[in-house]
């Protein structure tokens, strides 16, 4: 039997939307990254002696999905090796020392790090970060671009440097007393955090979770956010099942995850004696999408 050539051209368009509308992903509303499963890339900053693991945004598959984030990655860095100078002009950097010691070198002037010392870098200073110790040295680094419409202020001649133990434990209005915080950097408008001098960051924040503690599920509209976990184990809840349902994920050391705005974020401690958790988070503004 003949078949007429218009049914065979629709049944050809027809199988044609179906590849394509197979082949369309959807951008997932939250990331999970497990840190020691990851590879090292090259990037800017990488030398001979300075190495980059990508976690989130650069370097990473699944970049684009980050809105104000570019870059939330490890640097390590051999015995006296040095990584590559940086110099941002719209772009905000926070570095924290996850161990050993190093150097800072910024703006012409160099400045001793240790174990869990943070900074903010402003945009338009050009830096870098060296190893000046038999040791590994590892640094926690992110970057947030600051869109075109937001004036930039003179940078710092120098930066403030402070360790995370000097900064007070304490609880935050409307969250649970289960957990404790420390506010490390915050908004340029802000006066709560060790250091208020960020553009595009709303909060740098350590989390310290008693036993069966918890910081509710929650969600940002108009922020996207991060969790590092440093050390314990528990319930990460990512997004939201059926029926509005938490979507629960067993975490650990090493596990990070990105939200997305108004994405369902928190955390669940291991309800049993002794057992603690800590996580490092960030949070930053994601403004609409600029018009072409």
């Amino acid at each position: 039997m003949r078949v007429p050539l218009a049914f065979c051209l629709t049944l050809l368009g027809l199988l044609t939307m179906d590849l394509l509308a197979q082949e369309r992903q959807v951008d997932p509303t939250w990331l999970h990254r497990y840190v020691p499963h990851l590879a090292e890339t090259a990037s800017d900053l990488t030398s001979q002696t300075c190495h980059y693991t990508p976690i989130l945004g650069q370097g990473d598959q699944q970049m684009r999905i980050l809105k104000s984030t570019t870059r939330f990655g490890e640097l390590r860095l051999d015995a006296h090796g040095i990584c590559q100078s940086a110099l941002y002009d719209r772009e905000e950097e926070i570095v924290f020392v996850l161990e050993g010691n190093g150097t800072l070198h910024y703006g012409g002037q160099t400045y001793p790090v240790r174990a869990d010392d943070f900074t903010y870098l402003a945009p338009g200073v050009k830096h870098s970060l060296a190893n000046d110790s038999e040791r590994t040295v590892r640094i926690l680094v992110m970057t947030f671009k600051i869109p075109q419409r937001i004036s930039l202020s003179p940078p710092s001649p120098q930066p403030k440097i402070i360790n995370l133990n000097d900064v007070k434990e304490e609880n935050v209005d409307g969250h649970p007393t289960s957990v404790l915080y420390r506010l490390l950097i915050g908004p340029r408008s802000g006066k709560r955090d060790a250091i208020d001098e960020a553009y595009m960051v709303t909060s740098f924040f350590w989390m310290d979770f008693a036993p069966g503690g918890t910081n509710f599920p929650h969600h940002h509209e108009t922020a996207e956010e991060i969790y590092l976990v440093l050390e314990g184990q528990g319930t990460m809840v990512a997004g939201s099942g059926m029926d509005g349902i938490e979507g629960r994920y067993a975490a650990q050391a090493g596990d990070s995850y990105y939200f997305r705005p108004n994405c369902t974020v928190g955390f669940y401690n291991q309800n049993k004696p002794g057992a603690k958790a800590y996580i490092l988070a960030v949070r930053a503004w994601a403004p609409l999408e600029e018009p072409d």
